[in-house]
């Protein structure tokens, strides 16, 4: 896949400028966007990605094209599964609700820098050293046989990483918010002191850069195009904020949403595995040599596994929940 500079330079403009836009339109006026807007917003954020996968296969072709919507299927559903651990995050540190928006808007910012650096990484290293699938494919079976066996993570179950623990320690920080403001002056000192905000940030990053941790190596063992990987969490990112708000309650009707991101981690986990014996190099297997017998998934199949294990997911779910709460009333 050939991207030139001026690809890349134009990608990056445009997702600036989306950026600046999101600030001041938040910034302007804190709220807490109502269904019809959040609908709108997520409506627009997957419109564009369906736009930019057609541009894809307009301008390179159609294979390529299948890559970035399979890669983008995977992240937007591993970006769902973020949003209970930002529920948690934002109850647990009491966030008011119009303030919420922004909050989301800065961490996803700071997922995004910090997703890029990982992605620059990752491909420097499949580049270089091709054994690096068989770590990703280990890591990623064994989250999918945690994420089945464990779920998702409960309210009491969440536990503060050290970075996070770092900042409440060694941070000046006032009791307090002040509106969406990170900084507070201290009216009997005249000192300058940090809001909970800030905290609640590091908090956003600093998950989603665990999460980070899974998603990146699924998506390189879908593509192995730089341009395609970035692209694809940049759409599953962008519209996350407002996902947040369309879905609200509905996260809690998701009750098999951990089993079906466990059988597309662990199917891309597989893959990834006999993508690294056809390619090998390492000299204690088959003597150094590739494995030309092994099955290969082509994307076509790998997309349809996703969208159908995903589609299993949320109507399986769905019905669950629907047949428990007349139980419950009972």
């Amino acid at each position: 896949m050939d991207v030139g500079t001026w690809i890349w330079t134009g990608t990056l403009a445009c997702l600036g400028a989306l950026l600046v836009f999101d600030l001041i339109v938040v910034g302007r006026r804190p709220h807490e966007p109502s269904l019809k807007e959040s609908t709108i917003w997520v409506a627009a954020y997957v419109g564009l990605a369906v736009a930019f996968g057609i541009g894809v296969a307009l301008h390179w072709n159609g294979d390529l094209a299948k890559q970035f919507f399979t890669g983008w299927l995977t992240e937007y559903s591993l970006s769902v599964d973020n949003l209970f651990v930002f529920v948690i995050i934002m109850s647990r540190f009491a966030v008011p609700r119009p303030f919420q928006q922004k909050t989301l808007l800065v961490g996803i910012i700071l997922a995004l820098i910090m997703r890029g650096a990982f992605i620059a990484a990752g491909s420097a290293a499949i580049h270089q050293f091709s054994w690096v699938f068989y770590l990703f494919s280990v890591f990623l079976i064994y989250t999918a046989v945690r994420l089945a066996t464990q779920g998702e993570p409960g309210p009491d179950e969440f536990k503060e990483n050290p970075v996070i623990r770092w900042s409440r320690r060694v941070l000046p920080m006032a009791e307090h918010y002040s509106d969406d403001r990170l900084t507070v002056r201290d009216a009997t000192t005249g000192r300058r002191l940090l809001t909970p905000m800030v905290v609640v940030l590091i908090a956003i990053g600093t998950t989603d850069l665990i999460f980070a941790l899974d998603s990146i190596p699924a998506i390189f063992g879908l593509t192995k195009e730089p341009y395609l990987v970035f692209a694809a969490n940049v759409f599953a990112l962008m519209g996350l904020r407002q996902l947040y708000f369309l879905l609200g309650g509905l996260l809690e009707r998701l009750v098999y949403l951990s089993v079906g991101l466990a059988v597309v981690l662990g199917f891309i986990g597989v893959k990834l595995f006999l993508d690294a014996l056809s390619d090998n190099t390492l000299p204690f297997i088959n003597k150094g040599e590739p494995i030309d017998w092994v099955p290969q998934f082509g994307i076509g199949l790998s997309l349809g596994v996703i969208l159908g294990t995903l589609a299993i997911t949320t109507i399986a779910s769905l019905i669950k929940s629907r047949t428990e709460k007349p139980a419950e009333r009972s």
